[in-house]
């Protein structure tokens, strides 16, 4: 993954800077979102000093990638102000757009106003919960989803109290509630600057991303007929990262409605440091018939 988010050599002419990116192979066939997102942030950090690091992006996903095809990043230099240095990353293929991002970069060292919402008490470690890994190793045989997460996936993933990658979450959908702690942390050992660790926290933090959607709704990731896409991601970074240290991702969904949702999350390091915050919207589309209205007006799933 860190080969793939290191892309090839830069060509500037003259507000303008070119680089050209591959993908990692993903079941869908498809451009994985938190890839590029990833690669995008990535591609402008070519563009800026050394100390400057990414303390936000912006993105909204226009198409399907083809993984089988390069990935062209062209990178336009909006402005270089003295805290802060502004880019704009449209990202191509063979057939047009796929992805449009805004990334904003921070001189470091830097002071100012400063307060954290505290991370949950009483969480379970990370050692104590079963991994996403072991949970799909006896469905790797005869799912592609599955064989990603055990052979594949660049984390190692950890849900305080059930998935739902394999089966709905009866409790949170009938009381209404879509929040969930989650751990991460690199499968591997990663041994880079801190741009790259702050990009595959934004690659990594795409694969649980909507979850609490699936859950408040009370769906799974196997629900039949179900497709699903992100539209739109957001991502602010407060603290360094360590992407080989435990992450803890507080997970919530405040709303969903005319087939789209909007996923938050909250990360904390180990020693309860909120590092990062995230947002991102997905559209969730599920055939009629497998939704029904309860008493309250909420949608719930029919029984799987």
């Amino acid at each position: 993954m860190v080969k793939v988010l290191r892309l090839d050599t830069p060509v500037t002419s003259r507000d303008h800077t070119y680089i050209t990116g591959r993908s990692i192979s993903f079941p869908t066939k498809r451009v994985y979102g938190g890839q590029i997102i990833a690669q995008s942030v990535m591609a402008a950090s070519k563009t800026v000093d050394p100390d400057r690091l990414p303390n936000s992006v912006h993105g909204y996903f226009i198409t399907a990638g083809d993984i089988n095809q390069d990935v062209l990043f062209d990178v336009e230099n909006l402005r270089d102000g003295r805290s802060f240095s502004s880019r704009r990353v449209n990202v191509t293929q063979r057939d047009g757009a796929i992805l449009t991002v805004i990334a904003s970069f921070q001189k470091q060292g830097q002071t100012g106003v400063s307060f954290a919402d505290p991370m949950p008490a009483d969480v379970p470690a990370p050692d104590t919960l079963a991994s996403a890994r072991d949970l799909m190793a006896p469905y790797a045989d005869t799912s592609s989803f599955a064989d990603y997460y055990v052979h594949q996936s660049p984390f190692d993933i950890r849900h305080v109290g059930g998935t739902v990658m394999l089966t709905a979450d009866a409790a949170s959908a009938h009381e209404d509630s879509g929040r969930q702690l989650v751990w991460m942390r690199a499968s591997g050992r990663v041994d880079a600057p801190q741009v790259m660790h702050r990009a595959l926290l934004a690659l990594g933090c795409d694969q649980i991303m909507m979850e609490p959607v699936i859950r408040r709704a009370g769906l799974s990731f196997i629900t039949p007929g179900m497709s699903y896409a992100s539209i739109d991601h957001s991502m602010w970074w407060y603290e360094d990262i360590d992407i080989n240290d435990w992450h803890l991702y507080v997970q919530d969904t405040p709303v969903a409605a005319h087939g789209r949702g909007l996923a938050t999350a909250k990360v904390y390091s180990t020693d309860g440091t909120l590092v990062a915050a995230m947002a991102q919207e997905a559209m969730v589309r599920v055939p009629a018939g497998v939704l029904e209205k309860d008493a309250g007006g909420r949608s719930g799933a029919d029984a799987q």
